[in-house]
């Protein structure tokens, strides 16, 4: 007998990710991780990257070269678009963990996460309550 685990990705999953990278689509989505829920729109890894790239900015040498390193990572993942997808990456993102309110709770978060990882999913975002 194996209690051997294998780690498989969702299909489907991977499947809408992939959309995102080739052909800049997006979804709301709301992922089960481990006992969290994470919300947010699907976006592609290029765009994920230049966001994160334009978010460090001008500054000092080390941010500089940060954000060119983030830049060029968004550009090589789209020059290899038909790759294996193994991540997937969401704007406008909450975290949430048990009954709390979201983290962040303000701003337009990033966020990327392994697809081997994500439990289960459903679409549309949560959204909080006013």
């Amino acid at each position: 007998m194996s209690f051997e685990s294998t780690t498989q990705k969702d299909s489907i999953l991977e499947f809408f990710t992939q959309a995102s990278n080739k052909h800049d689509f997006s979804l709301d989505i709301t992922l089960n991780i481990n006992g969290a829920i994470v919300t947010g729109t699907t976006v592609s890894a290029k765009e994920y990257f230049d966001t994160l790239s334009d978010s460090i900015g001008a500054g000092n040498d080390v941010a500089e070269k940060l954000s060119e390193q983030f830049a060029n990572a968004g550009q090589a993942l789209e020059d290899n678009n038909g790759a294996e997808t193994n991540y997937i990456h969401l704007k406008n993102t909450k975290v949430y963990v048990g009954d709390n309110k979201p983290t962040p709770s303000k701003g337009k978060i990033l966020w990327r996460g392994k697809i081997s990882e994500i439990d289960g999913f459903f679409l549309g975002r949560i959204s909080d309550s006013k």
